[in-house]
């Protein structure tokens, strides 16, 4: 714990190590921790690692840059199937016509084996206010939507693949013909539970 408090986050700050951001929300309490990152880790890495930072900061930015990529493809195959054009979301294109990128954060979340998980979660039932949010997680189960119909509905992890969620703006700028997925996260008892999550929205300002 000591070592995970030299880059906990501060009570005014984004990034860094410490409870999901939603935790505030919930009157019950969720049993995860996380590292947030926005931008660059390095700071963060310095705290933990002096000696040996690049390796962790390297990698990060390397898939950040991928995931980037990814986003904003998936991002204008969505609007383009709808219509929309370059025209019609000027904050999504550079100058020049070019796709632009847009703001994201990753969020490296960590569920602990539970010895009594039907008294608490891993994370709270929510929506994400991005435009879209890509998930990889380990091969442990804990991901749950909610479907119209037939209520909970695990999402099971598969070797090599990623979960892209809806989020709140896809809902609004497509008027509901991308619905925002409403997800949680479950523990167990004996299994412990990793999942990278890169969530992409648009340009800060």
């Amino acid at each position: 714990m000591q070592q995970k408090l030299k880059a906990s986050r501060s009570p005014e700050g984004v990034t860094g190590y410490g409870v999901a951001r939603i935790s505030s929300f919930f009157s019950k309490l969720m049993w995860s921790e996380g590292f947030t990152i926005v931008s660059s880790p390095i700071e963060h890495a310095r705290q933990l690692w002096p000696k040996d930072y690049k390796k962790f900061c390297e990698v990060i930015e390397e898939y950040e840059k991928e995931m980037e990529k990814l986003a904003g493809r998936l991002m204008w195959l969505m609007l383009g199937s709808l219509g929309i054009t370059k025209d019609d979301v000027k904050w999504a294109v550079g100058p020049k016509g070019e796709s632009k990128g847009g703001c994201a954060s990753l969020q490296l979340n960590f569920y602990p084996a539970c010895p009594d998980p039907d008294r608490t979660m891993g994370l709270a039932a929510h929506t994400d206010s991005t435009i879209l949010t890509i998930l990889h997680q380990n091969n442990t189960s804990g991901l749950e939507v909610f479907q119209e119909g037939n209520g909970w509905v695990t999402v099971p992890p598969l070797p090599g693949a990623l979960v892209v969620n809806v989020g709140d703006l896809s809902h609004i700028l497509s008027n509901g013909s991308y619905p925002s997925v409403l997800h949680r996260a479950i523990v167990t008892r004996t299994r412990h539970r990793l999942s990278l999550v890169y969530l992409y929205g648009p340009p800060s300002e």
